[in-house]
């Protein structure tokens, strides 16, 4: 049994077959994005007792591998699911950091909240965390903008068919070493418009980070492949076609007064941890930032004019990337030619290099793992 600095008792099982040294640097060679998983997982239970006090127990540390549920398990039949991404970076003296977990701790249980789950107490997220990166370490790459991503998420395991919140969940986190995103060179990517699909809905779950969510824009992000585009944006088609945004991704204009505009959260709209941080950063460079509706209209007219002279999209996997062309059969904003706007490189290159320790943190955004 470990106690963890957050005061979280972790019990250990450590794996009996783990990936040799060789496997593991075959994988950290060339590891993708979530192709690839660590030797183990962090599990915390959760369970209403009889007098209906429900409560975390049994914090673990156990082989990663199949996890076995009962086929009416709440989870399988009505979504109550929530989940998170984080990154844990390797700085050059080989010591391990994460970026704002806390940010991702309270979001999560917002999600929680949102899908009817129990909160997670704090130190139980981040006790997990540290835990698991601990126990699997020598996974975490150290190649210029790889890092061990993240995945903390909880699942209503409690069996039965009624139509009512789990009193049974499971905390899980897992790892997986991952490149870069959109593979290869950084480079402006091409977005598709969703014009008959919308990613959620007023008073429904798009401000909540679940897998309802994601489910609902595959149809969508299908179809932006199909068209040779990398993501798909959604509009409020109910609000003069106002932009929320990419299938997993935050929008940002760069203004041609060097400002920054990005859509106000209206409940539809995910808050991003890698959103408030590029806020934060492009404030701290002196400029300024406008949470507001923007239509695309005004995206077509300002690129057109302009007004708008980049854009790019953020979010934990990518961190930041250009886009260079928005478009769908009828429309075609942008080229194809595009480079790398100056903003948004200068902001990406600020925000990795507070998360890779090369960039001082001002902020004490960055939490040691190991």
């Amino acid at each position: 049994m470990t106690q963890t600095a957050h005061g979280v008792e972790f019990s250990q099982q450590l794996s009996e077959t783990p990936k040799s040294a060789e496997e593991r640097a075959a994988i950290l060679a060339n590891p993708g994005f979530g192709d690839y998983f660590t030797d183990h997982t962090a599990v915390v239970d959760y369970k209403v007792d009889a007098d209906g006090n429900g409560g975390w127990q049994n914090a673990r540390i156990e082989p990663y591998g199949p996890i076995s549920l009962d086929p009416s398990a709440a989870v399988l039949h009505y979504g109550q699911e929530i989940f998170e991404g984080l990154k844990a970076y390797r700085h050059a003296d080989g010591s391990v950091w994460t970026f704002r977990p806390e940010a991702n701790a309270a979001r999560l249980n917002k999600s929680a909240r949102r899908l009817a789950l129990p909160e997670l107490p704090e130190e139980y997220f981040l006790g997990a965390i540290r835990e698991l990166v601990q126990a699997d370490q020598e996974w975490v790459p150290s190649g210029d903008g790889e890092a061990l991503y993240l995945r903390p998420f909880m699942i209503a395991t409690e069996a039965f068919l009624g139509v009512r919140a789990a009193r049974e969940v499971s905390f899980r986190v897992i790892a997986s070493p991952a490149g870069n995103y959109f593979g290869g060179e950084l480079k402006p990517v091409s977005i598709w418009i969703s014009r008959e699909y919308a990613r959620a809905g007023r008073g429904g779950t798009g401000a909540a980070k679940c897998g309802g969510n994601y489910a609902a824009s595959l149809i969508a992000q299908q179809e932006a492949e199909a068209n040779g585009c990398k993501q798909v944006l959604f509009l409020d088609h109910f609000n003069d076609d106002a932009v929320e945004e990419l299938g997993g991704m935050n929008v940002f204009f760069v203004m041609k007064d060097g400002s920054l505009v990005t859509p106000a959260l209206s409940g539809t709209i995910l808050e991003g941890v890698t959103r408030m941080s590029v806020i934060q950063v492009a404030k701290d460079m002196g400029r300024e930032v406008s949470e507001r509706k923007i239509t695309l209209d005004e995206w077509r007219d300002g690129v057109a004019s302009g007004e708008i002279a980049e854009v790019f999209a953020c979010g934990t996997a990518a961190v930041i990337t250009p886009i260079g062309v928005l478009k769908d059969a009828t429309e075609f904003i942008g080229s194809e030619d595009a480079k790398a706007g100056e903003t948004t490189m200068a902001i990406r290159q600020q925000l990795l290099g507070i998360q890779t320790g090369t960039v001082e943190d001002t902020h004490g955004w960055l939490t040691r793992l190991v």
